[in-house]
């Protein structure tokens, strides 16, 4: 490690006066930003960190039937209280360990968009609302890539709003090592219509996967996939698995979530 400032605001007014600082960085949970840290892939001169703003935690619904949670929020306290949304529980419930999942929160893991991280799936796949300090932000706008997202320097995830679907799911194929997913599915079931979200497989970082989105509109169960799969074009190949096994693997997961939400 190296030497830094660390400022702790109370209030999200507090925060964005600290980040207008040269070089400062928001801290969440610290689950990504401090490996990367130790590592010197990132050299902040001063870290914010957000986690003792009382306004940034919590689940609660709104007047619309939206289910809101705090950017500050961890993945333990959505598995615990985020009972009105059995998807969104059940993907929290699989991040990491527990000592991840109680130290790590909402707010980082939509801001870091790693291409396999749970988070991401569950925004696209719910079709959430993030909410910023400055503006609110589809979730179909705000991911535009492997670790990009839509926010600004210096913008904070203080909220995210989440429509309740009357069935979702998370099926997730799990890396043993890093507990990341080598390829996870996030099925919600909408009056409207069907998303499905993908993490995991692809180097563009999370995706909706629009053919099976349609087929399940019409019936939805795994039936309805039978001779849809994506091209392993474009999917991340590794030591853990070639493109063309995650393109297979996104098939079996989508099958998996939408079996596990009927």
């Amino acid at each position: 490690m190296y030497a830094f400032e660390i400022e702790r605001p109370e209030t999200v007014e507090e925060a964005i006066k600290a980040l207008s600082r040269d070089e400062a960085q928001p801290l969440g949970g610290g689950q990504t930003l401090i490996p990367t840290l130790k590592q010197r892939l990132a050299m902040p001169s001063v870290l914010v960190s957000l986690t003792g703003i009382a306004a940034m935690r919590g689940i609660c619904t709104d007047d619309a039937g939206l289910l809101c949670i705090g950017g500050g929020t961890t993945h333990g306290e959505v598995a615990a209280g985020a009972d009105k949304f059995a998807g969104l529980a059940m993907m929290a419930a699989k991040i990491g360990d527990p000592a991840v999942r109680n130290r790590g929160t909402m707010g980082g893991s939509l801001a870091n968009n790693d291409p396999s991280a749970c988070w991401p799936a569950a925004a696209l796949g719910a079709g959430a609302t993030i909410v910023t300090d400055k503006r609110e932000i589809a979730a179909d706008d705000f991911f535009q890539g492997m670790f990009d997202t839509a926010r600004d320097e210096g913008e904070i995830i203080t909220e995210a709003k989440f429509p309740v679907p009357e069935k979702s799911a998370y099926a997730k194929f799990e890396q043993p090592a890093s507990r990341f997913a080598l390829v996870a599915a996030f099925v919600a079931k909408y009056s409207g219509g069907v998303r499905v979200a993908i993490t995991g497989a692809s180097e563009s970082g999370v995706f909706r996967w629009t053919e099976a989105e349609e087929a399940l509109g019409r019936d939805f169960g795994p039936g309805a996939l039978d001779g849809l799969h994506v091209e392993p074009d474009g999917m991340i190949g590794d030591l853990h698995g070639t493109p063309e096994y995650r393109a297979h693997l996104v098939g079996v997961m989508t099958r998996r979530a939408v079996e596990a939400a009927r």
